[in-house]
């Protein structure tokens, strides 16, 4: 296994960690339970952010610049223009 392929999975486990953290802040029974379920989801998405940017610098993770009328046609649909 690669740096790269190490990466995509480091990614793809704190995107999981995430989703889980936030169903744990929405179904929480309690505030503290709420609290730290909610300090745990902040915690992953800060350590998904940084994976991430580090993808990107290396080259690994590349994003396309969203097409104009895309974005309109998407505006239009949901009646958000601005």
């Amino acid at each position: 296994m690669d740096d790269r392929n190490l990466m995509e999975n480091m990614l793809l486990v704190e995107k999981g960690l995430c989703d889980l953290f936030m169903h744990g802040t929405l179904e929480s029974s309690s505030t503290n339970v709420h609290q730290t379920f909610s300090d745990s989801l902040n915690t992953a998405l800060r350590i998904q952010d940084q994976i991430y940017c580090r993808m990107q610098q290396k080259g690994w993770y590349s994003t396309d610049q969203a097409d104009q009328s895309k974005m309109n046609s998407v505006k239009m649909k949901f009646g958000t223009q601005s």
